[in-house]
């Protein structure tokens, strides 16, 4: 029953990143297209972690951490360029 639903939430998780890549391509601003990658990635995440859970290797989550922390850094880097339009110090 869990293996299932686990299954279930993947597959949905699945399809609804290939939806939001749509958004992510065809995006009419920097800022649509930005923000549809976070949720790509924030849902990839996800999806790791179901994962991790139904083959029961701890040792996936590693990788979850990294990305995410990578993922919000990146965000603050595109907002400071969309702000200011630069980088700076």
């Amino acid at each position: 029953m869990v293996v299932e639903l686990i299954l279930t939430i993947a597959v949905i998780y699945a399809v609804a990143i290939l939806l939001v890549s749509v958004v992510a391509i065809r995006g009419e601003t920097i800022g649509d297209q930005v923000l549809a990658i976070d949720v790509i990635t924030y849902m990839s995440l996800v999806l790791i972690t179901l994962v991790t859970i139904y083959l029961k290797q701890p040792l996936l989550i590693v990788l979850v951490i990294p990305l995410a922390l990578w993922v919000y850094a990146l965000d603050i880097y595109v907002a400071k360029y969309l702000e200011r339009g630069d980088l700076g110090a």
